[in-house]
């Protein structure tokens, strides 16, 4: 299978987007404080992100039934990353156990995320968002990302793949379903006029799975 192209400058890419030269390419990731995002960001930063890239990271407040704190984090804000917070290998490093920065403050684990970008990349314009869903309903989230994709005119898209950990068909607040599947990245993935790419870590060293609308369970090393 031929690699995925990411657009301007992306590691595997192949004959680029074709976008005015120049133009600082918006590479958006989805963030929440759990381990799936750390792995979307990790490969992003290390196989899609290049220096002249804008990076966006965007966070959907979602009400969370069994922790409402975690889907009350505050009014839409912005912020740039510096140079303060987690060492880029504590954040992005991995470690075992239920997920990095499950449970955590919203505005602490988007800090966090914002100083690895900066880490990796000194010279790039890293934004980090929190927006309130813009509708109801079973897709909500996935619809909001999307709307908030082609608003800003975004040319890639990451959002880390989730299984199921709900039961008896109940669908959790990052979208996920009990058949195993993803439904906000089937989402976006399926709808969205850039690319988009969900990426599932396999293992500490054992590199990503990765899918998009031309690529299925695409197997890249770490």
């Amino acid at each position: 299978m031929a690699p995925i192209d990411l657009g301007r400058g992306g590691r595997t890419s192949g004959t680029g987007s074709g976008a005015a030269p120049g133009t600082p390419r918006l590479v958006m990731v989805v963030v929440d404080p759990v381990r799936e995002s750390t792995a979307a960001l990790e490969w992003a930063l290390s196989h899609a992100i290049v220096e002249g890239d804008d990076i966006l990271l965007l966070h959907v407040n979602m009400p969370y039934p069994h922790n409402g704190a975690a889907g009350r984090s505050g009014p839409s804000r912005s912020s740039s990353g510096g140079s303060t917070g987690s060492p880029i290998a504590a954040l992005l490093g991995g470690g075992g156990g239920g997920g990095s920065g499950a449970g955590a403050d919203p505005a602490d684990f988007m800090e966090e995320m914002c100083a690895a970008c900066k880490a990796r990349y000194p010279r790039a314009r890293v934004n980090a968002e929190r927006v309130e869903p813009a509708t109801e309903g079973r897709e909500a989230k996935a619809q909001t990302i999307l709307a908030e994709s082609q608003r800003r005119g975004v040319e890639l898209l990451v959002i880390g793949l989730r299984r199921a950990s709900s039961f008896f068909g109940l669908r959790s607040p990052s979208g996920s379903s009990s058949r195993g599947h993803d439904s906000t990245a089937e989402f976006l993935i399926e709808h969205s006029k850039c690319l988009c790419v969900s990426v599932q870590k396999k293992g500490q060293n054992a590199g990503y799975l990765l899918n998009t609308k031309t690529h299925k369970n695409f197997w890249l090393l770490a």
